[in-house]
């Protein structure tokens, strides 16, 4: 059972995420933006983050280069899903320390097959 970090704005995308990875008993706690993913970052160890690149307060690359500053997570697999899927936001994704990468809409099956792997 893996510790997971969800961020996404949007509380419909994250109970679908967090429906997809129940089944795997995995252990998911939710944040609508990076302020809040990083107080979670700040009072809990993940081994998984999954986070969406526009959000409010805080985006999902600040979030990424905020989290890569901490040594607690700095190797922690962090996985962006996001509606972006240019090649420039992406290059730009990997410089500020994302693992990799899931484009909105995806099946659960996807979700689960990205998440699986990364923690393996």
């Amino acid at each position: 059972m893996a510790s997971i970090l969800v961020l996404d704005d949007s509380a419909s995308v994250r109970d679908a995420i967090r429906l997809a990875l129940s089944g795997k008993d995995h252990a998911v706690k939710e944040a609508a933006n990076g302020v809040q993913g990083l107080n979670l970052v700040e009072r809990m160890k993940f081994d998984l983050i999954l986070t969406d690149l526009n959000m409010p307060e805080m985006d999902g690359l600040s979030f990424i280069q905020q989290v890569r500053q901490r040594s607690d997570h700095n190797g922690v697999p962090i996985v962006f899903i996001t509606t972006e899927s240019s090649p420039s936001v992406m290059q730009q994704a990997k410089k500020a320390g994302a693992t990799g990468w899931i484009v909105k809409p995806f099946s659960a099956d996807q979700l689960r097959r990205v998440v699986d792997k990364v923690l393996a």
